[in-house]
């Protein structure tokens, strides 16, 4: 189970730029945002969000959808 630096306590990762939720216990999805983030520095441009509560549901409602 991989989880990014400043979300650790976050499954589910979205990124504002593709409005596409990662889930972080899926190992491919989690390689896949992870290179993402390296690549592109998504952390410092601001372009990831957590979901409160962190379910599938409630990234869906605001605007993201599954990968």
């Amino acid at each position: 189970m991989g989880r990014l630096r400043r979300f650790g306590e976050f499954r589910y990762v979205g990124v504002r730029d593709t409005m596409i939720v990662y889930d972080c216990d899926d190992e491919g999805q989690f390689a896949e945002l992870s290179a993402r983030v390296e690549s592109e520095d998504l952390v410092a441009a601001n372009l990831l969000s957590s979901f409160a509560p962190d379910d599938l549901p409630e990234a869906r409602n605001r605007g993201f959808r599954e990968r």
